[in-house]
């Protein structure tokens, strides 16, 4: 197991997690390459002999090592942004084995889409796929695009994560899509290769994911009969996993639901929290116990700067101490908050826990939109990122110094 806890201190791999926290300090993230590996060869075994694609989804995690890592083993990327076409490159990625999803890309990044040779476009609106032949069409390219449908399924997960139905601001309505498909096929500098969706994140039941992918094929295959004929289906990401009393379907249940595309079209895919989520934890200390007459608070170094989840979407996240608590430590039930100057700066709240000052935690699970979303709020340096292989420990990102912080910054004159 990558995460054990042996006579009350958490193991990484074969490291003790108090070791990493003396090295390197807290607020820390730590992954274990183990994990990482095997949660993608997961889906990849699941699929057996049938053509697929795994991208996996940059936006969950984007630290180079972790991306290295992956590509290693065969995955391609799924990218949201210019910065991340840029990150996954430098990973050791070829623009062949990237997609480009995204709601929003500008006319910079599009062209730096078709400068890299990125495999597929998923376009997502109608002027951006007038935008992307006209810059095909200067640059003398073809641009190999799939429109990201939306096929208005109810993805019963947490409406900030929602990205399925038609309030939601990603994709073409399906019942336009046909039309959209003839312009497309019309266009100079365009080549129709796929039809995408992505309904959602953090999905923990099969029937949503089933019904899209039902909606998609329909799509297909009324295309193939007007004529235009697709190389790969893309069902997207958005598979769940456990992180309090969750139950979401395993992988290979979820690939079983994928059963049903025609084996004349490759399966893409887009996973990102179900590969990297249970990869990482985040190290904090309290700093302070600080007793009201409403409450107990535990005052820790790692705030909603490090690890947003829980103020923007009320994530929950397992908290585990990494050694045994001290004689002196008081048994309470406590918030866990941060030292932003915020309301809503919290990490958990309601936990059993016998904590003192300087007591170190986990919060498990956190490898997935942790150190991805962390923000320099209060003027506060991002945390280190460490990888454990083994018993080998890489710092595979050094904690942010103040200096750089103030970089690229200038007086008034």
């Amino acid at each position: 197991m990558s995460f054990n806890h042996v006579d009350g201190r958490l193991l990484i791999e074969a490291v003790p997690a108090s070791a990493i926290a003396d090295r390197f300090g807290t607020p820390c993230y730590v992954y274990s390459r183990a994990r990482l590996e095997a949660n993608w060869r997961t889906y990849d075994r699941a699929f057996g002999a049938r053509r697929h694609r795994i991208h996996y989804a940059v936006k969950a995690n984007g630290n180079l090592a972790l991306l290295n890592l992956l590509h290693r083993l065969g995955s391609g990327f799924d990218i949201v942004s210019g910065g991340e076409l840029a990150r996954a490159i430098a990973a050791g990625a070829s623009g062949a084995e990237l997609v480009f999803s995204g709601v929003g890309k500008s006319q910079a990044e599009l062209t730096q889409a078709l400068a890299a040779g990125v495999g597929c476009i998923n376009v997502e609106s109608v002027p951006e796929l007038e935008r992307l032949n006209a810059i095909a069409q200067n640059r003398g390219q073809i641009a190999p695009i799939a429109l990201r449908v939306n096929p208005d399924v109810d993805p019963k997960t947490h409406p900030y994560i929602s990205t399925g139905l038609e309030q939601n601001k990603f994709g073409i309505p399906i019942r336009e899509a046909l039309a959209l498909y003839q312009r497309a096929a019309r266009l100079s500098n365009i080549a129709v290769r796929g039809v995408a969706c992505h309904i959602g994140s953090q999905l923990t039941t099969l029937a949503p994911i089933a019904d899209a992918v039902s909606r998609v094929v329909d799509l297909a295959l009324e295309l193939e009969r007007h004529g235009i004929a697709l190389s790969h289906i893309d069902v997207g990401g958005g598979l769940g996993i456990v992180y309090q009393d969750e139950t979401p379907p395993s992988v290979a249940e979820y690939v079983r639901t994928l059963s049903d595309i025609p084996e004349r079209f490759d399966i893409h895919l887009e996973p990102g929290r179900s590969i990297v989520g249970d990869v990482g934890v985040l190290l904090t200390s309290v700093e302070y116990v600080k007793q009201t007459p409403a409450k107990h608070f535990a005052i820790c170094d790692a705030a909603m700067t490090e690890l947003i989840r829980p103020a923007l979407y009320q994530a929950w996240h397992d908290v585990v101490l990494i050694e045994p608590a001290l004689p002196s430590a008081l048994a309470a039930t406590y918030d866990l908050v941060g030292p932003v100057c915020e309301t809503a700066d919290f990490l958990a709240y309601g936990r059993a826990l016998a904590l003192s000052p300087g007591t170190r935690l986990a919060l498990m699970n956190a490898g997935a939109y942790g150190f991805s979303m962390a923000s320099n709020y209060n003027a506060r340096p991002r945390p280190p990122e460490i990888l454990v292989d083994g018993a080998n420990v890489i710092e595979i990102r050094r904690r942010e110094t103040l200096v750089e912080l103030m970089t690229g910054e200038a007086m008034a004159p």
